[in-house]
């Protein structure tokens, strides 16, 4: 019985990064005021926030700038984005008189994407079979999963959506998704979408 079920599952998980956030690292201090002066559509109310903030249309992102010199960027759907974001970034401070002495240094600090493994999910046996997981209906309808290897949480639903958190590149994300499928189909906790 159990063969038959496995046999009518056809998995195809997908997988969509969501936004990107990432620390960029000039070696030098900024001056924040002489950027809110002289670049236009920037926003910096350091009574508020320390900050000053930078949005860009294309890659549709947004600099958060520190006098320290870093700058946490967030927004982009992919690496390249990101990278292009922080060119664009780096450009636009030089075109207005602002001297960025160093190549910037990218850190990816965490992947948020979302996920679909195209089968449902029987989240009370999954939370019973898989090891580092929580599942509590009556406070959250997903079961949370620290995955050890690669390094990430997973956020698990019985339609079998998923939002994983924690990656630090893109293909730890498809990585993660393709080994909870494998896993939750070995452990028999899927069953098959009726065709629509």
């Amino acid at each position: 019985m159990v063969t038959d079920i496995k046999r009518e599952i056809d998995l195809r998980p997908t997988t969509k990064i969501e936004n990107i956030v990432a620390t960029v690292i000039l070696d030098q201090s900024l001056d924040l005021n002489l950027i809110e002066s002289r670049v236009p559509n920037v926003s910096y109310q350091p009574d508020q926030f320390p900050g000053l903030i930078l949005r860009l249309e294309k890659p549709k992102t947004t600099a958060l700038i520190f006098k320290s010199g870093k700058m946490v960027v967030t927004g982009a759907k992919s690496t390249q984005q990101l990278i292009d974001a922080v060119k664009k970034i780096i450009k636009l401070l030089r075109k207005y008189g602002i001297k960025i002495v160093s190549k910037p240094r990218i850190q990816i600090q965490n992947i948020v994407a979302s996920g679909d493994i195209n089968a449902y999910i029987n989240l009370e046996r999954a939370a019973y079979l898989l090891e580092d997981s929580m599942y509590e209906p009556e406070q959250f309808p997903g079961l949370i999963h620290r995955m050890r290897e690669p390094r990430v949480v997973l956020l698990i639903f019985s339609s079998g959506k998923m939002v994983i958190t924690g990656a630090k590149e893109e293909s730890e994300v498809e990585t993660a998704v393709r080994n909870i499928a494998k896993k939750l189909l070995d452990l028999d906790c899927l069953l098959p979408k009726k065709s629509e």
